[in-house]
C-alpha cells in the first residue's frame, strides 16, 4: 500500500469535509489523545518542526485538527476552508486555527466536532495524517457547560472507537501511568492494546533518582505496540522561541547520555516516533477497510464517486 494510500486517505478526508458530509468509509486515522498538560501540542509541533498550534490555559484545542503532513521540497501550509491560499508564515497558521475555531465554537471556550483540515508540505516531515483532539479536562472554565468533560470524552470516543483508528496516547512521565486519562480511554476501546502507541513525555522532569525504564521497556502496562519516550521543549524554551531543531538535538543528547535510557536511545525520540507512525500508516496492517473498497473510490473536483 504505502504512501499512495496515505495520499488517497488525505484526499478522501478533504472531499468529505468540503461536501459537509460524514465519511461513509472508515478511513484510517491516527488520533492524538492526552490530558491538557500532557505535552500533546509539543509532540505535534516537533513532528512538523514548526511552532503552529495555539497555546494557552484551559482547553486550547476545541475542534479536531486533521493534520496532513506531506513530504515536499518547499514548505507551506494550506487549510481546506481557505482553498488556494498558501501560508508560509506559521504564526499566521496559528492565528487562522484560532480564528476558524472561534468562528464555529464562539468565544466561550466551547467545543465542536467539526474538524479543521490543515495540510503541511515540508522537506522536514514524513508523510502522516494525525488528528489532534481536545485535551481531556475535568473542570469547566468561563462559560463552558458543566458537562464539558463528558462532551470532550464523547468526541474522543467518536474517533478512537473506530477499528481503523490508531491511538497515540500521550502521557507525562512525571505522573502515575496507572492514572493516565489517555491510556484509560484507549483501554476502553482497545483492551488488548493492539492499536495503541504510548508516548511518554516530560522524561526530563522526573524526580531525581527516578526513571521510566519499566514503562519504556513495556513491562509496567504493556501495549502491543509499546511506548516511545520524547523530550519536548519546556515552557521557558517555548516562550524564548527556542528552535525546534535545536530542541531535537538536545532530545537526542538526553537519551544518549542518560544512564537509564542510553541502551534504548535508538528507539526513543521524535524522529523515531515519526518513522514508526509513518511506517504504521503506510503499512496499514491494522486497517479493516478493504484496500479494494478504498481503491474503488474516486475523488474528483466535483466530489466523490463510488
Amino acid at each position: 500500500m504505502g504512501p499512495g494510500l496515505i495520499e488517497l486517505v488525505n484526499r478522501l478526508q478533504d472531499a468529505f469535509a468540503a461536501l459537509g458530509q460524514s465519511c461513509l468509509l472508515e478511513l484510517p486515522q491516527i488520533a492524538v489523545v492526552g490530558g491538557q498538560s500532557a505535552g500533546k501540542s509539543s509532540v505535534l509541533e516537533n513532528c512538523v518542526s514548526r511552532d503552529f498550534l495555539p497555546r494557552g490555559s484551559g482547553i486550547v484545542t476545541r475542534r479536531p485538527l486533521v493534520l496532513q503532513l506531506v513530504t515536499a521540497k518547499t514548505e507551506y501550509a494550506e487549510f481546506l476552508h481557505c482553498k488556494g491560499r498558501k501560508f508560509t508564515d506559521f504564526d499566521e497558521v496559528r492565528q487562522e486555527i484560532e480564528a476558524e475555531t472561534d468562528r464555529v465554537t464562539g468565544l466561550n471556550k466551547g467545543i465542536s466536532s467539526i474538524p479543521i483540515n490543515l495540510r503541511v508540505y515540508s522537506p522536514h516531515v514524513l508523510s502522516l495524517t494525525l488528528v489532534d483532539l481536545p485535551g481531556i479536562t475535568k473542570v469547566p472554565v468561563g462559560d463552558q457547560p458543566p458537562d464539558i468533560e463528558q462532551q470532550i470524552r464523547d468526541m474522543i470516543m467518536q474517533f478512537i472507537s473506530r477499528e481503523n483508528c490508531l491511538i497515540l496516547a500521550v502521557t507525562p512521565a512525571n505522573t502515575d501511568l496507572a492514572n493516565s486519562d489517555a491510556l484509560k480511554l484507549a483501554k476502553e476501546v482497545d483492551p488488548q492494546g493492539l492499536r495503541t502507541i504510548g508516548v511518554i513525555t516530560k522524561l526530563d522532569l522526573m524526580d531525581e533518582g527516578t526513571d521510566a525504564t519499566e514503562i519504556l521497556e513495556n513491562k509496567l502496562l504493556p501495549l502491543r505496540r509499546g511506548y516511545i519516550g520524547v523530550v519536548n521543549r519546556s515552557q521557558k524554551d517555548i516562550d524564548g522561541k527556542k528552535d525546534i531543531k535545536a530542541a531535537m538535538l538536545a532530545e537526542r543528547k538526553f537519551f544518549l547520555s542518560h544512564p537509564a535510557y542510553r541502551h534504548m536511545a535508538d528507539r526513543m525520540g521524535t524522529p523515531y516516533l515519526q518513522k514508526v507512525l509513518n511506517q504504521v500508516q503506510a503499512n496499514f496492517s491494522w486497517v479493516k477497510t478493504s484496500p479494494l473498497q478504498m481503491h474503488r473510490v474516486k475523488v474528483t473536483d466535483a466530489g466523490i464517486i463510488y
